[in-house]
Protein backbone atom coordinates (compact mmCIF):
# COMPACT_ATOMS: atom_id res chain seq x y z
CA UNK A 1 0.00 0.00 0.00
CA UNK A 2 1.22 3.45 -0.57
CA UNK A 3 1.07 5.65 2.34
CA UNK A 4 1.31 9.59 2.43
CA UNK A 5 1.93 12.07 5.31
CA UNK A 6 0.30 14.94 5.12
CA UNK A 7 1.02 17.81 7.69
CA UNK A 8 -1.10 20.91 8.08
CA UNK A 9 0.72 23.84 9.57
CA UNK A 10 -0.08 27.39 9.59
CA UNK A 11 2.04 30.15 11.00
CA UNK A 12 0.61 31.97 13.63
CA UNK A 13 -0.99 30.03 16.50
CA UNK A 14 -2.94 31.08 19.46
CA UNK A 15 -1.11 30.57 22.62
CA UNK A 16 2.81 30.27 20.78
CA UNK A 17 3.54 32.68 18.12
CA UNK A 18 5.47 31.47 15.29
CA UNK A 19 4.67 28.08 17.48
CA UNK A 20 6.42 25.41 14.46
CA UNK A 21 9.58 27.78 13.87
CA UNK A 22 10.29 27.84 17.98
CA UNK A 23 13.54 26.28 18.12
CA UNK A 24 14.33 22.77 20.37
CA UNK A 25 17.56 21.99 20.34
CA UNK A 26 18.53 24.55 17.11
CA UNK A 27 15.97 22.72 15.54
CA UNK A 28 12.29 24.16 14.62
CA UNK A 29 9.30 22.41 16.20
CA UNK A 30 8.08 21.35 12.73
CA UNK A 31 11.21 19.77 11.03
CA UNK A 32 11.59 17.80 14.18
CA UNK A 33 8.01 16.40 13.04
CA UNK A 34 9.00 15.59 9.36
CA UNK A 35 11.93 14.47 10.38
CA UNK A 36 10.13 11.88 12.91
CA UNK A 37 7.78 10.69 9.97
CA UNK A 38 10.32 9.96 8.10
CA UNK A 39 11.89 7.61 10.14
CA UNK A 40 8.29 5.85 9.99
CA UNK A 41 9.41 2.93 7.02
CA UNK A 42 5.91 2.38 6.37
CA UNK A 43 5.04 5.89 4.94
CA UNK A 44 6.17 6.54 1.73
CA UNK A 45 5.90 10.39 1.23
CA UNK A 46 5.51 12.85 3.03
CA UNK A 47 3.88 17.11 1.94
CA UNK A 48 3.75 19.79 4.36
CA UNK A 49 0.09 21.73 3.75
CA UNK A 50 0.71 25.16 4.38
CA UNK A 51 -0.62 28.83 3.18
CA UNK A 52 2.88 30.69 5.25
CA UNK A 53 5.79 31.25 2.88
CA UNK A 54 7.78 31.29 5.82
CA UNK A 55 7.15 27.54 6.88
CA UNK A 56 7.51 26.67 2.72
CA UNK A 57 11.08 27.94 3.21
CA UNK A 58 11.97 26.49 6.11
CA UNK A 59 10.32 23.47 5.20
CA UNK A 60 12.00 22.94 1.84
CA UNK A 61 15.30 23.88 3.09
CA UNK A 62 15.50 20.73 5.00
CA UNK A 63 14.88 18.79 1.65
CA UNK A 64 11.06 18.06 2.29
CA UNK A 65 7.73 18.93 -0.02
CA UNK A 66 5.20 21.51 0.29
CA UNK A 67 2.04 21.71 -0.83
CA UNK A 68 0.62 25.26 -0.83
CA UNK A 69 -2.76 26.11 0.55
CA UNK A 70 -5.98 28.77 0.93
CA UNK A 71 -5.70 30.32 3.94
CA UNK A 72 -9.06 30.30 5.53
CA UNK A 73 -9.42 26.92 7.12
CA UNK A 74 -10.90 26.19 10.61
CA UNK A 75 -8.63 23.49 11.73
CA UNK A 76 -6.11 20.99 9.87
CA UNK A 77 -8.73 18.64 8.74
CA UNK A 78 -10.19 20.98 5.98
CA UNK A 79 -6.48 22.12 4.94
CA UNK A 80 -5.35 18.80 4.05
CA UNK A 81 -9.22 17.60 2.53
CA UNK A 82 -8.63 20.70 0.53
CA UNK A 83 -5.42 19.39 -1.49
CA UNK A 84 -6.90 15.45 -1.23
CA UNK A 85 -7.78 15.92 -5.27
CA UNK A 86 -3.48 15.90 -5.97
CA UNK A 87 -2.82 13.03 -4.13
CA UNK A 88 -2.34 9.71 -5.23
CA UNK A 89 -2.33 6.77 -2.14
CA UNK A 90 -3.79 3.83 -0.24
CA UNK A 91 -4.11 5.95 3.48
CA UNK A 92 -3.71 9.05 4.56
CA UNK A 93 -1.92 10.12 8.01
CA UNK A 94 -2.49 13.53 9.51
CA UNK A 95 0.92 14.45 11.50
CA UNK A 96 0.18 17.70 13.73
CA UNK A 97 3.29 19.94 12.48
CA UNK A 98 3.88 20.48 16.63
CA UNK A 99 4.54 16.69 17.11
CA UNK A 100 7.99 16.77 18.32
CA UNK A 101 8.27 14.57 20.35
CA UNK A 102 6.56 12.07 17.79
CA UNK A 103 7.91 8.02 18.29
CA UNK A 104 7.52 6.72 14.09
CA UNK A 105 6.43 3.47 15.94
CA UNK A 106 3.66 5.17 16.81
CA UNK A 107 2.69 5.97 13.05
CA UNK A 108 3.95 2.11 11.86
CA UNK A 109 1.24 1.11 14.77
CA UNK A 110 -1.64 3.36 13.41
CA UNK A 111 -0.93 2.20 9.83
CA UNK A 112 -1.02 -1.40 10.47
CA UNK A 113 -4.09 -1.17 12.64
CA UNK A 114 -6.13 0.44 10.06
CA UNK A 115 -5.04 -2.18 6.93
CA UNK A 116 -6.50 -5.00 9.52
CA UNK A 117 -9.88 -3.03 10.34
CA UNK A 118 -10.52 -1.44 6.72
CA UNK A 119 -13.51 -1.14 7.32
CA UNK A 120 -13.41 2.07 9.20
CA UNK A 121 -13.17 5.09 7.13
CA UNK A 122 -10.90 6.73 9.93
CA UNK A 123 -8.52 5.45 12.16
CA UNK A 124 -7.83 7.88 15.53
CA UNK A 125 -5.62 5.94 18.35
CA UNK A 126 -5.91 7.54 22.08
CA UNK A 127 -3.84 6.92 24.91
CA UNK A 128 -5.64 6.06 28.47
CA UNK A 129 -4.86 8.59 31.32
CA UNK A 130 -6.30 8.89 34.45
CA UNK A 131 -6.96 12.96 34.23
CA UNK A 132 -9.73 14.42 32.11
CA UNK A 133 -9.16 17.87 33.28
CA UNK A 134 -7.36 19.56 30.15
CA UNK A 135 -9.79 21.13 27.87
CA UNK A 136 -7.80 21.24 25.02
CA UNK A 137 -7.05 17.42 25.34
CA UNK A 138 -10.20 15.47 23.43
CA UNK A 139 -11.41 12.36 25.33
CA UNK A 140 -12.87 9.46 23.37
CA UNK A 141 -15.73 7.31 23.58
CA UNK A 142 -15.32 4.18 21.69
CA UNK A 143 -17.44 1.31 21.99
CA UNK A 144 -16.12 -2.67 22.85
CA UNK A 145 -15.38 -3.11 18.91
CA UNK A 146 -13.15 0.18 18.91
CA UNK A 147 -15.71 2.22 17.04
CA UNK A 148 -15.74 5.53 17.98
CA UNK A 149 -19.24 6.77 19.02
CA UNK A 150 -18.34 10.59 20.49
CA UNK A 151 -15.78 12.97 21.30
CA UNK A 152 -15.56 15.38 23.72
CA UNK A 153 -13.67 17.98 25.84
CA UNK A 154 -15.40 17.47 28.54
CA UNK A 155 -14.95 15.10 31.42
CA UNK A 156 -16.18 12.16 29.59
CA UNK A 157 -17.19 9.37 30.38
CA UNK A 158 -18.20 11.41 33.55
CA UNK A 159 -17.56 9.50 36.86
CA UNK A 160 -21.17 9.57 37.94
CA UNK A 161 -21.08 5.68 39.78
CA UNK A 162 -17.61 5.17 39.68
CA UNK A 163 -14.49 6.18 38.81
CA UNK A 164 -12.68 5.65 35.22
CA UNK A 165 -10.31 5.90 32.84
CA UNK A 166 -10.33 8.78 29.70
CA UNK A 167 -8.98 8.04 26.52
CA UNK A 168 -6.79 10.67 24.98
CA UNK A 169 -7.11 11.85 21.52
CA UNK A 170 -3.97 11.58 19.52
CA UNK A 171 -2.95 13.85 17.00
CA UNK A 172 -2.19 11.12 14.61
CA UNK A 173 -4.83 10.11 12.33
CA UNK A 174 -5.35 7.32 9.40
CA UNK A 175 -7.89 8.29 6.46
CA UNK A 176 -9.45 6.54 3.45
CA UNK A 177 -8.81 9.13 1.15
CA UNK A 178 -12.31 8.95 -0.04
CA UNK A 179 -13.66 9.96 3.67
CA UNK A 180 -11.19 13.18 3.25
CA UNK A 181 -13.09 13.86 -0.21
CA UNK A 182 -16.45 13.37 1.73
CA UNK A 183 -15.40 15.67 4.82
CA UNK A 184 -14.38 18.14 1.86
CA UNK A 185 -18.00 19.08 1.08
CA UNK A 186 -19.61 18.06 4.52
CA UNK A 187 -20.59 21.66 6.50
CA UNK A 188 -19.70 21.83 9.98
CA UNK A 189 -22.73 20.26 12.37
CA UNK A 190 -24.29 21.14 15.58
CA UNK A 191 -22.02 19.01 17.50
CA UNK A 192 -18.79 20.47 15.96
CA UNK A 193 -19.70 23.87 16.27
CA UNK A 194 -20.41 23.41 20.44
CA UNK A 195 -17.16 21.20 21.18
CA UNK A 196 -15.10 22.56 18.86
CA UNK A 197 -13.84 19.23 17.48
CA UNK A 198 -13.60 18.56 14.03
CA UNK A 199 -14.40 14.92 13.87
CA UNK A 200 -17.60 14.79 15.12
CA UNK A 201 -18.14 16.74 11.27
CA UNK A 202 -17.15 13.07 10.81
CA UNK A 203 -19.31 11.14 12.79
CA UNK A 204 -22.36 13.74 11.94
CA UNK A 205 -22.54 12.75 8.35
CA UNK A 206 -22.30 8.94 9.00
CA UNK A 207 -18.43 8.14 8.30
CA UNK A 208 -16.82 5.67 10.50
CA UNK A 209 -14.18 6.28 13.37
CA UNK A 210 -11.87 3.52 14.26
CA UNK A 211 -10.06 3.65 17.24
CA UNK A 212 -7.14 1.73 19.90
CA UNK A 213 -4.57 2.22 22.65
CA UNK A 214 -1.17 3.31 22.02
CA UNK A 215 0.77 3.41 25.62
CA UNK A 216 2.67 6.61 24.66
CA UNK A 217 4.21 9.35 26.29
CA UNK A 218 4.66 12.40 23.40
CA UNK A 219 2.29 14.92 23.32
CA UNK A 220 1.55 17.91 21.27
CA UNK A 221 3.38 21.24 22.29
CA UNK A 222 -0.09 23.24 22.89
CA UNK A 223 1.36 25.82 25.74
CA UNK A 224 4.47 27.18 26.72
CA UNK A 225 4.39 24.22 29.75
CA UNK A 226 4.49 22.04 26.92
CA UNK A 227 7.13 23.29 24.77
CA UNK A 228 9.73 23.56 28.55
CA UNK A 229 8.89 19.87 28.52
CA UNK A 230 9.63 19.40 25.32
CA UNK A 231 12.49 20.82 25.98
CA UNK A 232 13.77 18.77 28.51
CA UNK A 233 12.77 15.62 27.01
CA UNK A 234 14.62 15.71 23.41
CA UNK A 235 18.01 16.63 25.30
CA UNK A 236 18.01 12.55 25.92
CA UNK A 237 15.83 11.77 23.22
CA UNK A 238 16.92 8.49 21.49
CA UNK A 239 15.59 9.54 17.74
CA UNK A 240 17.06 13.15 18.01
CA UNK A 241 20.63 11.76 17.14
CA UNK A 242 19.20 10.20 13.66
CA UNK A 243 18.83 13.37 11.99
CA UNK A 244 20.29 16.52 14.51
CA UNK A 245 23.15 16.63 11.87
CA UNK A 246 20.90 16.90 8.76
CA UNK A 247 18.76 19.97 9.34
CA UNK A 248 19.16 23.69 8.80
Amino acid sequence: MKITALLPARLESTRIRKKLLKKIKKIPIIIHTLNRVKLCKEISEIFVCTDSNEIKKKVQDNGFKVILTKKNFSNGTERISSIIEKINSNLIIDVHADEALLDPKNLSKLINFHKKNIHFDIVVPHKKSLSSSDENIVKIISTKKNKVIYFSRAKAPFPYRKKGSYFHHLDIISFKPNALKKFKIFKKGFLEEIEGVELLRALENGLSIGTFEINTSSFSINTEKDLKNAKKILIKDKFIKKYFDKTN
